[in-house]
């Protein structure tokens, strides 16, 4: 009898154990961004984007340079007052092309948000409805630098590619 208990409580404890085990997955969430095709067009609207940007403020640098150099070759036809009011000129378009390259910048980084979110809000969706599907409680980031170390569970990569259709 003592045995048959002590096998009954070792049975209890082993399914006790056992449900109380999650099930864990990992996906690269970096790869599967990265292969979707509304990614290369994210891309492409960034990249034309910039190339706007980087052309409006090498011509605004052309235009700089051709006034410092117009302006030092002329100098010393000039007055003095005309050649100071020349230096604030000059100040004044390098202060608007610094602000210029600062707005551009942050043009292009609320865009990169803008346009990245909803791609990453689909691949979050889709991981899990994946994951839910296949019964997983957990799934862990295994793009490299995310913290994990081993990966050696279940990968989801190929299962959440198919459920977007790529």
């Amino acid at each position: 009898m003592k045995n048959l208990m002590i096998a009954v409580a070792l049975f209890m404890g082993a399914t006790t154990f056992t449900n109380a085990q999650s099930k864990t997955a990992h996906v690269d969430t970096q790869a599967l961004v990265e292969s979707m095709p509304e990614m290369k067009a994210a891309q492409s609207q960034l990249e034309k984007l910039q190339k706007t940007y980087d052309t409006a403020i090498k011509d605004m640098a052309k235009e700089f340079e051709a006034k410092v150099k117009q302006y030092g070759a002329e100098e010393t036809t000039k007055t003095q007052e005309e050649n100071a009011k020349r230096v604030e000129e000059v100040q004044g378009m390098e202060r608007n092309i610094s602000a210029y390259r600062q707005q551009a910048l942050q043009d292009l980084q609320k865009k990169e948000v803008d346009v990245y979110q909803p791609i990453l809000e689909k691949a979050r969706a889709a991981i899990q409805k994946v994951a839910r599907a296949k019964g997983y409680q957990y799934v862990l980031d295994s793009a490299t630098g995310n913290g994990v170390i081993l990966a050696d569970g279940y990968d989801l990569l190929m299962d959440v590619k198919k459920e977007l259709g790529i």
